[in-house]
């Protein structure tokens, strides 16, 4: 099979770096480019009315994490696009990867969240139960 547009979720754990890993390994053997996806969450309302620009470190955080991930790719030679957004992490990778039609996304098995589900990190599972794309789960 072959994919021309992988789309990787990044939040900075080891794990969202070894989907990366693999999504080279794949990107190398299709020719494909990636496309890194660094979801920032919303914070409440009154947390912005205490806080100046909380997204701000957030964002120089995020972005930080996307550049590292895009020279990894760079030294083993694949195109890397680089997405920050804003909102629930799964429900945006999901509508992401459908809006842009990409063929397959590769996740890392748990992130940076706090709930402990058995096996998969919450985001990692609903990407997996909602995405119309094919998904693969690193652990």
């Amino acid at each position: 099979m072959m994919w021309k547009n992988i789309l990787v979720p990044l939040d900075g754990s080891k794990n969202s770096f070894r989907g990366l890993d693999m999504a080279i390994y794949l990107a190398r053997q299709c020719g494909a480019t990636l496309t890194g996806m660094f979801v920032l969450p919303r914070t409440p309302e009154k947390a912005f009315r205490r806080l100046q620009n909380p997204e701000k470190e957030a964002l120089k955080i995020a972005d930080k994490i996307m550049e590292r991930a895009k020279l990894r790719s760079a030294q083993n030679g694949i195109v890397f696009n680089k997405k920050i957004d804003f909102g629930d992490p799964a429900y945006m990778i999901v509508k992401f990867a459908k809006s842009l039609n990409y063929d397959i996304i590769v996740i890392g098995a748990r992130g940076q969240s706090g709930i402990k589900d058995i096996f998969l990190g919450s985001v990692s599972n609903y990407v997996l139960h909602k995405s119309s794309a094919p998904v693969v789960i690193v652990k």
